[in-house]
């Protein structure tokens, strides 16, 4: 990721539950102290979505990186609210375990 000149949504951080979600945004705010022009946002269900929809709609504040739960990452993919077309990285944090819970979810990548 290129911190000169970001575009929105170039890294997203998949975590199995939210409190890790916040736990890993907590830990990039700390970095992002020191990459002035990096914005972060972590989503998750269990807050309004359409909280997380104004992040990513102004251009102000979208962010480069997405740090969210698989339930609500792909509810923003469906609605069109999160692009992945800038995608440059993507981590799935704790994949065992997300792999062990796809019974739950379906998330297919095309």
């Amino acid at each position: 990721m290129d911190e000169t000149d970001p575009k929105p949504n170039q890294a997203l951080i998949l975590c199995n539950v939210r409190e890790l979600a916040f736990q890993i945004k907590k830990e990039f705010d700390r970095f992002t102290k020191y990459l002035k022009n990096v914005r972060t946002a972590v989503v998750f269900g269990g807050v309004p979505i359409q909280e997380n929809e104004k992040i990513f709609k102004d251009p102000a504040t979208a962010p480069h990186i997405v740090i969210g739960t698989p339930g609500r990452v792909l509810a923003l993919v469906k609605k069109g609210i999160l692009n992945l077309d800038n995608l440059d990285m993507f981590v799935l944090d704790e994949c065992d375990k997300m792999l062990d819970e796809t019974g739950k979810l379906s998330i297919k990548f095309s």
